[in-house]
């Protein structure tokens, strides 16, 4: 494999530091309706899900039903708090400027938060037109399943088995290597937690880079030999 043909970035935690920031939102209101949680562990074992489908997931583990009503408060919510805060992590426009082949997002969020997330943090011109977001893929589903990663590379014209992905969350890095691409980890954003590279690790990425201005090197040394 001596050069990709596709190079996905994940968007939340990967571009911009966007899941601390939710998960804060998320901690906060799923606490007040009755399951105590911290921003904490929702990042280490939620990060890369929506916010329905944690609940779904807390739903089963602890037998708590939450009002439907919660979902829309919470993207309200953090979509406040994203417009305010959210900032880019540092050195990714470098970063993702450095790489010569075709790029784009492969993200669970909202097409519209992407765009503002992106817009704010001045990232937005690198990926014009080449947002994927997964709610609004044929199927629908997001991650970990494989179809939004599928649905860009057929998009773009690419074989999954030349993508690289670069993913912060196992979710993420699971349905990229469902999809049949290859995945750098990211541990870089503030919601990082400890033993977090290893669980990328465990997923199926090859390798986990915390510092973007690794991201050429690591892409340019994988590219000499097959994973298979």
């Amino acid at each position: 494999m001596p050069q990709p043909e596709l190079v996905i970035f994940d968007c939340d935690g990967v571009l911009v530091d966007s899941e601390i920031i939710a998960a804060r939102v998320e901690a906060e209101l799923i606490t007040a309706a009755g399951f105590e949680i911290s921003a904490e562990e929702i990042a280490s074992s939620y990060a890369g899900l929506t916010f329905k489908d944690i609940l779904l997931s807390i739903e089963e583990r602890a037998g708590i039903p939450f009002q439907i009503a919660l979902i829309d408060r919470a993207e309200d919510l953090v979509d406040q708090r994203l417009k305010r805060d959210v900032r880019a992590i540092e050195g990714v426009h470098e970063a993702v400027a450095s790489i010569a082949v075709p790029r784009c997002i492969c993200s669970n969020s909202r097409t519209e938060r992407i765009e503002f997330m992106l817009e704010r943090t001045r990232l937005l011109p690198l990926f014009s037109g080449r947002i994927f977001s997964a709610l609004e893929t044929p199927t629908g589903k997001t991650k970990p399943a494989p179809d939004v990663f599928l649905h860009a590379a057929e998009t773009l014209g690419a074989n999954p088995a030349r993508c690289f992905v670069i993913e912060d969350s196992v979710h993420g890095v699971t349905g990229a290597r469902r999809a049949g691409m290859r995945v750098i980890g990211f541990t870089g954003a503030a919601h990082s937690y400890p033993g977090h590279a290893d669980a990328l690790t465990e997923a199926g990425a090859e390798t986990v880079i915390r510092r973007w201005p690794e991201l050429k090197g690591v892409i340019a040394a994988l590219s000499e030999w097959s994973a298979d």
